[in-house]
């Protein structure tokens, strides 16, 4: 399963979010965390539809999106949605 996190540099909310992420990664083996700066990475956050940073995409083994988050997303959120990939 893949967390999708897009970020930007200057987001205090993004902060608080990798947090989360990084507390994810510990609890769930399985689950990859993988960050873009929007800045950097225009094309693929065009391509998602990103609007807003933070945002999070969950995506199951498949590669379907599972959950989607703009803001800071609590753990037990994602832990919920990193159930719903498994």
């Amino acid at each position: 399963m893949e967390l999708i996190f897009f970020s930007s540099a200057f987001c205090e909310p993004c902060l608080q979010t990798r947090a989360i992420l990084a507390e994810v990664e510990r609890l769930v083996p399985a689950a990859t965390v993988r960050e873009y700066d929007v800045a950097h990475d225009n094309a693929a956050a065009e391509a998602a539809g990103i609007r807003n940073t933070p945002t999070i995409i969950v995506r199951n083994t498949a590669g379907e999106e599972v959950f989607r988050a703009a803001g800071v997303p609590t753990l037990a959120q994602v832990l919920v949605a990193t159930a719903k990939a498994l």
